[in-house]
């Protein structure tokens, strides 16, 4: 019967590292990342928390179908769950990258590793749940524009590529 708190805690936890990571850099947010030189295509800024918590509600829940169907913290968890978690810690480290440390090059270097992350788990996901594995299609699907972005912002800004030069 208590399998709903199960639900409730995986579909959260993507949103602790995700708020976390807003609140530490969002002074950086305005005066910084406005100042920096974007394509036409970028988002507005008042998109971000919006997308976020929906992409973060997605791939939560997902994980959360991907542990129940594999009974638990199982052996057969490991490899589903252990690139999940990857894919987690990465994504958490970009804003304190970009925002805080605003490094460009490790940002984007974070987000490479991210996208290969996201897809090796949707890969993996797709294997045990198939909801779960479509759950993470925006999330990839976000990501691929987020790279690009990154990508520009790198390459359009080349005085910001190497952090902070106070």
């Amino acid at each position: 019967g208590g399998m709903w708190a199960y639900a409730v805690g995986f579909t959260v936890l993507p949103h602790v590292g995700g708020f976390l990571g807003w609140f530490l850099n969002r002074k950086e947010i305005p005066a910084w990342y406005e100042s920096l030189k974007k394509p036409s295509w970028c988002p507005s800024r008042r998109m971000f928390p919006v997308a976020w918590t929906v992409l973060y509600t997605g791939m939560g829940y997902a994980s959360y179908l991907v542990w129940s169907d594999l009974g638990g913290c199982s052996s057969k968890a490991i490899v589903p769950l252990g690139l999940y978690g990857a894919q987690l810690a990465l994504n958490w480290a970009w804003p304190p990258l970009f925002f805080g440390a605003r490094n460009l090059k490790l940002a984007l270097l974070d987000m490479l590793c991210l996208d290969g992350l996201a897809v090796g788990t949707l890969c993996s996901w797709a294997r045990i749940n198939r909801v779960a594995a479509l759950l993470l299609l925006p999330y990839v699907g976000w990501l691929a524009m987020a790279t690009c972005l990154s990508i520009r912002l790198w390459r359009d800004n080349p005085e910001h590529r190497a952090g902070k030069s106070d």
